[in-house]
């Protein structure tokens, strides 16, 4: 007999990348039960037809149009929708649901003033900002159960920061002149096609971009407290992120002073395995477990630390249920995937 609360959730944004994860993860959630999924570009459009991989959980699901009267009233709305677009739907859905998880953009920084610079215009609700956690619970749980939103981190910054900030916290490396070099799939760019991520164009190939201004700079500094020189790649497959983070120490230091850090940072974490070799993005595919390692080179004398996780799960849909639970005082672990799918 399933004695689990049921919970009803809305999706808007549904239809795109994070929305169909979102939905593959909600199938399974024991206690959270999808009762409208918007997707204005896919109204009318069954969620089994756009994603055969959804016909059997979600048979009876077709996106809809977003309208507030329904989804009002709901224990909680994700926002998958693209950056920018939350600021316009936040203001009305406040009060009208008992909770907001926005995968987006629009509520991670705390600093109004950075938009303009990172994301090119102003902020459309800044004095709504406070009233979201950032959605890391690994680094920020107390935080997240203190409030009624969150806002999840982007994908590169889950990924760096679950690497760096035990260090940084730990006072291990020096907060200045960080550099992080990450890698990630095309399912990062998002459903909609583009000349950028075209299967001609990203196969047999690997390229750095966002030289030097992209917009999750601001974002891990933010978490970090530290400053970041940050730059991402694109690698040619559909998920996975891996971050290769460099630091200087900022004492003497070495590999097993550093990995104990981590894993005296991460010994009750269910979400963030330390590993003494090398992560892979391989290990965390369609998992909600992070894989994070670092090393000491006494040659050079720099700090190297790594994060893996699938950008799709971990790095969006997963860490945006795992806040949902902590909102919802549900098991923090319910109906997410910890291990990895292989080969």
């Amino acid at each position: 007999m399933n004695d689990q609360p049921v919970i009803d959730v809305g999706i808007v944004g549904g239809s795109g990348y994070t929305g169909a994860e979102l939905l593959r993860l909600l199938a399974a959630h024991p206690s959270l039960r999808v009762r409208v999924a918007t997707g204005d570009s896919q109204a009318g459009t069954r969620a089994g037809e756009l994603y055969p991989s959804l016909a059997a959980a979600h048979p009876e699901l077709v996106f809809e149009p977003y309208a507030l009267d329904r989804v009002d009233g709901l224990d909680l709305v994700f926002l998958a929708l693209p950056h920018g677009a939350s600021q316009g739907v936040v203001p009305e859905l406040l009060g009208r649901v008992g909770h907001v998880v926005d995968l987006a953009a629009d509520f991670r920084l705390q600093d109004a003033s950075l938009h303009p610079r990172w994301y090119g215009e102003a902020h459309q609700a800044p004095d709504l900002l406070g009233r979201f956690a950032y959605g890391l619970p690994e680094l920020f749980r107390d935080d997240i159960t203190a409030h009624e939103h969150v806002a999840t981190p982007g994908c590169y910054p889950t990924a760096a920061s679950l690497a760096l900030a035990p260090l940084v916290r730990a006072g291990a490396v020096v907060p200045e002149g960080i550099v992080v070099d990450a890698a990630s799939g095309v399912s990062g760019a998002g459903r909609p096609p583009k000349p950028a991520t075209t299967f001609c164009t990203v196969d047999e190939d690997f390229t750095a971009y966002g030289l030097l201004d992209h917009r999750h700079t601001p974002e891990m500094e933010q978490v970090l407290g530290a400053s970041v020189l940050f730059t991402p790649h694109l690698a040619p497959m559909n998920r996975g992120i891996l971050a290769t983070c460099y630091a200087r120490p900022a004492g003497p230091t070495s590999t097993e002073a550093l990995l104990e850090i981590q894993h005296a940072a991460y010994a009750d974490e269910p979400f963030v395995v330390v590993t003494d070799g090398s992560p892979s993005t391989k290990a965390t595919l369609g998992s909600n477990t992070a894989q994070v390692t670092a090393r000491h080179d006494e040659r050079t004398g720099w700090v190297v630390a790594i994060a893996a996780i699938d950008n799709l799960t971990k790095g969006a849909s997963g860490g945006a249920v795992q806040c949902a639970n902590l909102l919802l005082d549900l098991p923090e672990t319910a109906g997410l995937p910890i291990a990895g799918v292989y080969p």
